[in-house]
């Protein structure tokens, strides 16, 4: 099992409510939480490395290629 399985880069398309905590068009790290998800939200990880539920809309997910998503993941 590699370090970023469960891990999954996501853009912020939308903060309202969340001004302060998200910044839209920031790249953030998602966690996999399947019971997060059940409820439509995403477990994200913010600069101080602690995680906090989000609605999912407010994100999409990105592709990048895999030694970019590395070197970002271990930024």
């Amino acid at each position: 099992m590699t370090k970023s399985r469960g891990k999954q880069l996501v853009i912020c398309v939308d903060n309202e409510g969340y001004e302060v905590s998200l910044e839209k068009r920031k790249i953030y790290v998602s966690l996999r939480d399947p019971a997060a998800e059940k409820l439509d939200m995403l477990r994200i990880v913010d600069e101080s490395g602690e995680d906090y539920l989000y609605p999912k809309t407010f994100f999409r997910e990105i592709a990048l290629p895999l030694a970019v998503k590395r070197a970002v993941l271990a930024a």
